[in-house]
């Protein structure tokens, strides 16, 4: 205005210059806003608790145009860390920026990641504009694996491997009983004989062997427990369970998860057991994401699982157990399988949560859940504050070879 009234017009086309460059500038971002394209990679995308995580941002320009500085921030849990925040640079048009941050959580859980905000800016620095990718992640923190040292326990069924007997049929390795031929059979396969005589081709078939079984049991009944966090008895038995699948799973045996509810992971397909050499890695992922989410169940019995595990040859049953009165120990007892060996670890929570060093329990009601389990051919370990799997698996063996001093060669186990 005062230009105008002054007669310079140089000085008024600068004015009016000065006043559209926002609106030039938030054009421009307008027009550059969905020209933006963010990802997100984990790596890796299952850690143990207490372990580290980083994840991996790339930003690509795909418009024609140069961004100006652009602010990433990434939405995480509290429970992961502080929120990151970048400053990037001018993104050339059709440009990349890679930048990276780092996660970590004491606390097992399936945690998102997400969504990731970006604002821009136009290049004069005038206009900014907030925008929210609508894509977003998961971290999986699994409980923590103890590695647990190779031992022999008796009572397995049997299988195949160092230690096993491998199931063949009566007339050799060969089943004798012959079928059709199908598409893809080796021709090696062929029983001649019986295809001169059947008139099409015939082929034997190879006798699978049977496989070890085991099966852990984990006790999630919130009433069998005290406390919480990360050193609490609940915790301690979740990473207890981890620690045995995986290693069973790594010895050979086909596993499987079974709580108090009498869910089993993997799964109800054949007998809930899974660990063939080509399924043992899905395997150990499924039952690695149900512990890392499971939690304190409202049953008070277990019954349930009784019920599953009364019906079939379990093989190795280890259990991982809460606080049991006196009709839980009896079911508990039940539980042993003749054809299998049986491990019970036995944790008080109410002692793990009375102090830190573990008080001592008056009514010694422990020890006589352990004197149950043992009598009927458990063996079974009370579990004290702060102990390692890793000795308490070691001490098994040692009770195992205590008990069976001699063991006659009937006798089978597993190492």
């Amino acid at each position: 205005m005062c230009a105008y009234v002054l007669g310079q017009p140089d000085l008024l086309r600068v004015g009016l210059l000065l006043a559209a460059l926002p609106l030039i500038c938030a054009a421009v971002v307008y027009r550059t806003r969905y020209r933006v394209a963010g990802s997100r990679r984990l790596s890796p995308g299952r850690v143990p608790a207490g372990s580290e995580a980083r994840v991996h941002l790339r930003m690509d320009n795909v418009s024609r145009l140069p961004t100006g500085l652009l602010m990433l921030q990434d939405r995480v849990p509290y429970v992961l860390g502080p929120r990151p925040r970048f400053v990037l640079d001018r993104v050339e048009a059709g440009g990349r920026r890679e930048v990276s941050y780092r996660v970590r959580s004491d606390l097992r859980g399936r945690y998102p990641l997400g969504p990731l905000q970006l604002r821009l800016n136009d290049p004069f620095g005038m206009c900014e504009l907030t925008r929210s990718f609508s894509t977003h992640d998961t971290l999986t923190v699994i409980p923590r694996v103890e590695p647990l040292p190779p031992v022999r326990l008796s009572g397995e069924a049997k299988g195949y491997g160092e230690g096993r007997q491998r199931s063949l049929a009566l007339a050799g390795e060969d089943d004798v009983i012959p079928r059709g031929y199908r598409y893809g059979d080796d021709l090696r396969r062929v029983h001649w004989r019986l295809t001169a005589r059947y008139g099409e081709l015939m082929v034997r078939r190879e006798e699978q062997p049977q496989r070890s079984r085991c099966t852990v049991l984990l006790d999630t009944r919130g009433l069998a427990y005290q406390g919480a966090g990360p050193d609490s008895a609940f915790e301690w038995a979740v990473s207890g369970a981890a620690s045995v699948l995986v290693h069973m799973l790594e010895r050979g045996f086909s596993v499987r998860l079974l709580t108090d509810t009498g869910n089993s992971v993997p799964g109800e397909g054949a007998d809930g057991f899974a660990g063939a050499n080509q399924e043992s890695a899905d395997a150990a992922g499924l039952m690695m994401d149900t512990l890392a989410v499971v939690d304190h169940s409202d049953g008070t019995s277990l019954s349930r699982a009784y019920d599953v595990l009364r019906g079939g040859n379990e093989g190795l049953l280890v259990a991982f157990l809460g606080d049991l009165d006196d009709e839980e120990a009896a079911v508990a007892a039940r539980m042993r399988q003749r054809s299998g060996g049986a491990v019970a670890f036995l944790l008080d929570g109410d002692r793990w949560a009375r102090e830190p060093n573990g008080a001592p329990d008056p009514m010694n009601r422990q020890e006589e859940r352990l004197r149950m389990l043992r009598e009927a051919g458990w063996m079974a370990l009370g579990v004290p504050r702060g102990a390692s799997l890793n000795e308490l698996w070691r001490q098994a063996d040692r009770d195992r070879a205590g008990v069976m001093t001699g063991t006659a060669s009937g006798g089978e186990g597993w190492s």
